[in-house]
């Protein structure tokens, strides 16, 4: 597969938390491999294979979607779209840009009080290895959520072309939330007063400075890079061997 090309700060976060989610598959696949080799080899099962397999899964399910936003890889239905003028497409991308804005500020909006406070307390799932799922998990739904929108909006704004005012500021936009948020709860996080493990924290603080490092030089590696329009140009009857008069559903006669 031909990755779509990282401009922007936005795109460069997606596409490096995707590269460090993409190894979780693996990592889940290890630890199963190591449960059935204790179980029915050494009659030693594990205790904790099977919650930190829902855990790094759930964490994988989340992040997926952010890197099939970036690469403009989700499902999309082009019934209509495919037959209306190129103004008219313009609308529909920004009504489902818009539509994605409106359920991100209500999701985050209504579940910032349940995830702070399942954080803060930080809630486990109740088993014999007790994973602190409920902590972890719920916020990372709210993160995730606000970074596709941001994505959505900078594909938006990079694929049509927009003029280069509107994308630089989406840009700093983008960047500035970002920091400014890291900014906002690295203090929140490093409270001596909540139940978050220290070691938890710091790598919590250490994901947040990644991140912020991440937007900037993207910021500054593409800010007055001119991005290249998206567009899908493949068509998926080239990847088939097929006569020319089957593709144009007139196939030949069959011959007795």
């Amino acid at each position: 597969m031909v990755e779509h090309e990282r401009t922007g700060p936005v795109d460069l976060l997606s596409w490096c938390i995707s590269r460090v989610a993409m190894w979780g598959p693996a990592f889940i696949v290890g630890i199963i491999f190591y449960e059935v080799l204790l179980r029915y080899v050494f009659s030693a099962p594990t205790l904790w294979v099977n919650e930190m397999s829902l855990w790094i899964g759930g964490a994988i399910y989340l992040t997926s979607g952010l890197y099939a936003m970036q690469q403009r890889s989700h499902i999309r239905i082009f019934v209509l779209y495919d037959m209306m003028p190129r103004i008219i497409q313009k609308l529909f991308n920004f009504l489902s840009v818009f539509c994605l804005f409106v359920f991100a500020c209500a999701v985050v909006w209504g579940g910032f009080g349940e995830a702070a406070a399942k954080f803060a307390r930080w809630e486990t799932f109740g088993t014999a290895f007790d994973p602190p799922i409920p902590a972890t998990n719920k916020p990372l739904v709210l993160m995730t959520l606000l970074f596709v929108c941001l994505q959505a909006i900078s594909n938006l704004v990079r694929d049509w072309p927009a003029a280069p005012w509107l994308r630089k500021g989406i840009d700093l936009f983008s960047t500035a939330l970002i920091v400014g948020l890291a900014i906002h709860a690295i203090p929140r996080v490093l409270d001596p007063a909540t139940s978050v493990p220290f070691w938890w924290r710091v790598g919590i603080v250490a994901f947040m400075v990644i991140s912020s490092l991440i937007v900037l030089y993207g910021l500054w590696r593409d800010f007055n890079r001119t991005p290249v329009p998206f567009i899908d140009s493949h068509d998926p009857a080239d990847d088939l061997d097929l006569p020319d008069e089957v593709l144009t559903g007139n196939p030949p006669l069959r011959q007795s």
